[in-house]
């Protein structure tokens, strides 16, 4: 028997962060211990985002805590969803910078968003060639290997 077989309990240290239950609008303050759980970073990679510009304006408590809204938490999400594109971390920082000026921005961030989905399409060819040679590789060898079997169950 497996763990998960008599504990119900997943093991798969791939399948990322938990998945939580959100606080209602207006009761939403998580701290950063709590946000790191959520989204499976560091708080030091969150202390990181806000000293580089890219959570500039998180709230404290009375003493000085970082509290966290369910808006902070899409913002992460859009973060890590760019960091999986390749963006750079200069143009997400950009990218903040530009929500941040306003409405008036639309125009660039279309043009920065559209540059990195180029990108990505680009990566996405890459990997499927790169994906057939590997289709053809396996396919050489799982004849070979059948080949070989056969030879020797003569």
């Amino acid at each position: 028997m497996t763990v998960m077989e008599t504990t119900g309990t997943r093991t798969d240290t791939c399948a990322g962060p938990p998945q939580y239950e959100r606080r209602p609008d207006g009761e939403d303050r998580y701290t950063i211990s709590e946000v790191a759980a959520f989204t499976g970073l560091t708080a030091h990679t969150l202390r990181w985002y806000e000293r580089i510009g890219l959570m500039p304006h998180i709230d404290r408590s009375h003493t000085g805590q970082r509290r966290y809204t369910n808006r902070d938490l899409d913002w992460l999400d859009l973060v890590g969803k760019l960091r999986l594109t390749g963006m750079p971390v200069a143009d997400m920082v950009r990218y903040a910078e530009l929500v941040r000026e306003g409405d008036h921005t639309y125009g660039e961030r279309f043009d920065l968003l559209k540059t990195t989905r180029e990108d990505v399409l680009a990566r996405i060819d890459e990997l499927r060639g790169t994906l057939a040679v590997l289709d053809r590789k396996i396919s050489f060898y799982a004849d070979a290997g059948q080949a070989l079997a056969s030879e020797r169950s003569r």
